[in-house]
């Protein structure tokens, strides 16, 4: 199998979108009130614990309910017990993120950017109201999206080198290729796959491979689109080198799903490899990323638009992987 192609010192973009304009959203308002629910939790009187839930229940009611059952996963019964033990045990991280993170007036801004492109391209979408900040366990939710908000487990953004990480129980949790991300870089764009997400819920099960990669093309087509400035490697998920080996191998890469008949197969364990994230894709060598075909897929996404020009993303979302894979007729 050839591997990746040597990389030069050139960045490649991510798609010039010269068929896309980037539309001017400066006359767009969206609301939203930033919530630093971790303060008020951590300021908690566990030896007054009911009152001092009932009061922060009162005081963000919905959210309350989530981060104690969903997140911390606790119940109303066992819940006396595992609140203090939690603000016990995380005591230390919360000190920690809340230096880091004393203020989050750059990742809100970016957020808020973001929220003013889906309300551009989607203005019957009902937009979350409140950004809310939280930590949760080591191994629960980094983001999530309710009813109003937009959710951010700070503990999930601690930076990638952080000792939490690479300890051996936070590898076995998220080994280097899932924890590099762990920056807070990454807050707009998990908060916009929360709003695509459910916006667009996945439903690409049984289909052949070509369309599962085509729906992950325009899934990353919808980043893009919302997040017109972020950088290429942050919306893919790849590092720089990885996205630019794919560029320049992107013939090669084509050629093996063609070769090995594999754009047609429904078998999950046949294609697996090639849509699942990694450190790498096993047969194109370990400088390729995993979920490699997330980029096949952009760029038949890509050779589509090339021949409807000036298509709104509601369109694009909403248009079959398997029509847009027969009319892109892709060949690199």
């Amino acid at each position: 199998m050839t591997k990746f192609l040597s990389l030069a010192a050139i960045f490649v973009l991510l798609g010039c979108n010269s068929f896309q304009k980037t539309p001017d959203i400066s006359s767009i308002d969206v609301p939203l009130t930033t919530v630093r629910f971790e303060q008020d939790f951590f300021a908690i009187d566990t030896l007054r614990l009911d009152a001092s839930l009932q009061k922060l229940a009162g005081q963000q009611p919905l959210f309350t309910q989530d981060f104690l059952y969903n997140i911390l996963a606790t119940t109303p019964e066992t819940a006396m017990g595992d609140v203090p033990q939690f603000i016990n045990a995380y005591q230390s991280l919360y000190k920690q993120t809340s230096i880091k993170y004393a203020s989050i007036t750059k990742q809100e801004a970016s957020i808020k950017q973001g929220l003013r492109y889906v309300k551009y391209y989607f203005p019957d979408y009902k937009l979350p109201t409140k950004l809310i900040t939280f930590i949760g366990p080591i191994n629960s939710f980094g983001n999530i999206i309710t009813i109003d908000a937009l959710a951010i487990g700070l503990q999930m953004y601690l930076g990638k080198n952080d000792p939490i990480y690479v300890s051996e129980e936070g590898q076995s949790l998220y080994p280097v290729y899932v924890s590099r991300r762990f920056e807070p870089e990454y807050m707009a764009t998990n908060c916009m796959k929360n709003i695509r997400d459910d916006m667009f819920p996945l439903q690409d099960a049984g289909a052949p491979l070509c369309e599962q990669m085509v729906e992950a093309g325009k899934r990353l087509y919808f980043l893009k689109q919302v997040l017109p400035t972020e950088q290429d490697s942050i919306v893919t998920g790849y590092t720089a080198a990885q996205l630019e080996g794919c560029y320049k191998s992107e013939k090669d890469i084509w050629s093996f799903f063609v070769q090995n008949n594999l754009l047609y197969q429904k078998d999950p364990s046949l294609f697996s490899d090639y849509m699942q994230d990694g450190p790498n894709t096993a047969v194109f060598g370990d400088a390729s990323p995993g979920f490699i075909g997330q980029f096949v897929g952009y760029r038949i996404v890509e050779a589509w638009l090339q021949k409807n020009k000036a298509l709104p993303l509601d369109k694009v979302m909403r248009t079959p992987p398997k029509i847009i894979f027969e009319q892109a007729k892709y060949k690199p």
